[in-house]
Parts: structure tokens; sequence; C-alpha cells
């Protein structure tokens, strides 16, 4: 069975806010939501900060003519177009730690550390910090070679004059993501939700605005605008549907307890909650990141004046990439799925359910303990994983579908905005939530 939680009832909207207003008046509560305000303010301040030596109407105007680029420049809020000190974002520590849960069962060093508790966790982001570093300055120095060979900006190199230059733009772009991150921690620590969350969360509405204003654009098209809306708010209620959508396997517990010089046995049920989708939103930075690569590659051999083989080859690989085609979609779908099974597998293979089951008392009604409790909960993964796993290869390929149905151009549908909007709000009103309920406040989640 599929469970789904709702976000309120007819009337949910007045108790939302409701509970806004309460958490006002609880003085360290309110306290906590102002930080979080502030970082945010912070945040956008810095990506109205350019790197030195920039040309804004040469990045405009290349950002108009780069459908990929117009596509990361979502993620970073606005960031990416006017080349920030935080046009990064936080994504190369968001890489950083997709490779360090990736190389957890590969490295038995990693798995190991990964096992000794809270001083294990410590030093596991200690190190995927220290990884973030040397991506996060690979990452600015790729996408600054892409820029200056396509005329946005000039200077960059490796060697002569352009050497001093590019260092400081790399420098900028990596201590932009490094102060992103601990801004990210603070929020955590201080403040309300997971702050890396919230900041990409951020970056994504501040580019509401400028969308609204393309969606003007399409007054022509109102038929397309009202089935583009339309269908916005279909893939939104399903976003909710499949993120808390949860697959509950009854768990019986069993305890040997001294009293009286007597043993007497104990026991009591609860439930392990498998989500239909676990993995979240990593597959699809997965899938896109390996499909931008080749684009990204094409676009160094790239020549106008050029007809060399090299060239045509680069056009070719260019054009086959083009996040507006279908084959860009078709193989965006499969890596999805793929990427799905193979995080969500990787995550339950770490929790070693079974053997802590065991350990604990802990029994599935009808397994055996051991070996063939892990073979039922395997099977039991692969079948929810599929449902979560085809949801997002859906939510990778909406705007190819909206388009192509809608015919509007100038406006599209970003799903995977929505999806990471959608789990960011409700991970965050749960948590606010928790701190209302601490304080005998009804809470608007149901």
């Amino acid at each position: 069975m599929m469970r789904q939680s709702h976000t309120g009832d007819d009337s949910g909207t007045p108790k939302l806010l409701q509970a806004l207003i309460d958490s006002m008046r609880v003085p360290d509560l309110r306290g906590r939501l102002l930080f979080v305000f502030a970082m945010l303010v912070i945040f956008r301040f810095l990506a109205q900060v350019p790197v030195p030596g920039v040309e804004r109407e040469a990045l405009d105007q290349f950002f108009r003519q780069s459908e990929l680029f117009g596509f990361l420049d979502m993620f970073s809020g606005g960031a990416l177009r006017s080349l920030s000190v935080v046009a990064l974002g936080v994504f190369p520590y968001i890489t950083a730690s997709i490779i360090m849960q990736v190389m957890v069962p590969v490295l038995p060093q990693l798995k190991e550390l990964s096992k000794e508790g809270e001083l294990g966790r410590q030093r596991m982001n200690q190190l995927t910090h220290y990884l973030m570093v040397p991506i996060a300055a690979l990452q600015g120095f790729g996408q600054l070679t892409i820029l200056e060979r396509s005329g946005a900006i000039d200077g960059i190199g490796l060697s002569g004059d352009s050497l001093l230059p590019t260092v400081s733009i790399v420098l900028s772009l990596v201590a932009g993501t490094v102060f992103l991150v601990w801004i990210g921690e603070l929020i955590t620590e201080k403040g309300i939700g997971n702050g890396i969350s919230i900041i990409i969360f951020a970056g994504i509405v501040s580019t509401l605005p400028q969308m609204i204003g393309q969606g003007f654009l399409e007054r022509d098209n109102p038929a397309g605008l009202l089935l583009l809306l339309a269908i916005g708010a279909l893939t939104v209620y399903l976003i909710v549907l499949f993120t808390e959508a949860e697959r509950r396997i009854p768990v019986q517990y069993s305890r040997s307890v001294f009293r009286g010089g007597r043993m007497y046995r104990q026991g009591g049920a609860t439930y392990i909650p498998i989500k239909v989708n676990s993995a979240g939103m990593i597959p699809l930075i997965f899938a896109f990141s390996i499909m931008i690569f080749p684009g990204v590659v094409a676009s160094y051999f790239v020549d106008p004046m050029s007809n060399s083989v090299l060239n045509q080859a680069a056009n070719f690989i260019q054009q086959l990439f083009d996040p507006t085609k279908f084959f860009y979609y078709f193989f965006s779908f499969i890596l999805v799925v793929a990427f799905t099974f193979f995080y969500a597998l990787i995550m339950f293979r770490q929790q070693n359910l079974a053997d802590s089951l065991q350990r604990n008392g802990g029994f599935i009604p009808g397994r055996r303990p051991g070996r063939a409790t892990d073979e039922y909960l395997n099977s039991i993964i692969v079948r929810v994983t599929w449902g979560g796993a085809l949801f997002l290869g859906v939510v990778a390929v909406i705007p190819f579908i909206v388009t192509t149905i809608t015919d509007v151009r100038g406006l599209q549908l970003p799903a995977i905005s929505l999806l990471i909007m959608v789990g960011v709000a409700l991970d965050t009103m749960r948590q606010l939530e928790a701190q209302l309920l601490m304080r005998n406040y009804e809470g608007f989640i149901r």
C-alpha cells in the first residue's frame, strides 16, 4: 500500500497562515525564521556581484542564444547569467556528496568510517568539503573556457597575460561556493530546514518573475498558456503524491526482560517506511550532468570559420545533445530510470536493514530473520522503486512534452525545479510543524 500525506483540508490555507502567524509569535522560532531570511538576502546580494572583468552585455547576448546555459542558469537563480561570485551555486558540494555516497560501498575505509556514528559522519562531511574545492575549481574553469570560446568573456587561459585574471576569477568562484555552503550549514544549524536545499530553492524561486515575464510574450497563444498552467498544477499534485508515497513493511519486536528473577518476553509492533521516490532529485542531477557533458566538450572544438572533420563532428554532437530535441529527452528518461535504481539500491545496501532488525530482536511477520528478510526487502525495494523511477523519468521529459503539446516556446515548464521546490517546501513545513508541536501549537501537515 502507498500512503499519501495531505497538506491540508478544505480550509487548509487559513490554517497554514495561522500556523505561520503562530510561529512568528514564538521568540526563538521567530528568530530562526528571520535568520533564514537574512541569510537568503545575503545570498541574493552576492548573486548580483560579478567576478572581475565581466562584460554584462556580451553575457546577456550569450545566454539568450544558449539553451544549455539558460537551463543551468535557472538553478543558480540568475547568478550564472551575471557570472557572479556565487555563479556555481552549491552544486559542486552536491556533486562531492554524491561521489562520497557512491564510493562508500566501494572503498573499505569509507565504509568503516560511515559506521562510526556521529564522529564518522563529521569526518565524512569534512572529506566532502575537501572534495568540493577541486570540483568547484574544475567546474568554474570549464564554464569560463566555454564562455571565452563563445565570445562572452575575454582573456581566459593558463598562459601569458591570461593566467592571473583566470586564476583570480576561478578563486572567486570557488570562494563563492564555499561561502554558500557555509551559509547553508548555518541555516541548518540555526534556522529551519536543510540549508543547502533552501539555497537551491531560493535560487529557483528568484527566477519566477523572469518566467512570468516570458509568459506575457505568449499572449497570442492563450489556449496554450491555459493548458500549460493546467499541466503545471497537475505536475505539482503528482510531485506531492509521489514525494509523500511510501510502502510500509510491518515489523514485530520481541525482547527478553528479567524481572523478579524470571524472564519475560515483551514485544511491540512498528513498520519500515520505504519511500517510492527514495532517491529524490539525485538521479535527475546524474542524468542531466551526463547529457550535458558531450555538448560541453563538443563546444571546445566548434569553430564557425572551419570546415574540418573535427568541427563537423563537434557540430553534430552539439545538435544531437541539444536540450530542445527529442533524442536528448529520450536518453535523459532512460538514464534517470537507471540512476534511480542504482542510487536507491546503493542507499538500501548501506542501511543493512535485515542485519539491524536481527540485532535488535525485530522480524517481519512470515519471514525468517537474516537472508530471507534481506531478499524480501530487496524485492520490495525493486518493485517500489519502479514507481519512483518512472515518475522521475516523466519529470525529466515534461518540458519537451509540454512544449510539443502547448506550442508555447517562450515559456517552459521547469518540472525539475518544481520537484526541488515542492520537496524543499514539504521538508521545511515538517520541521516547522515539529517546532510548533513542541510548543503545543497546531501544525499544518495532516
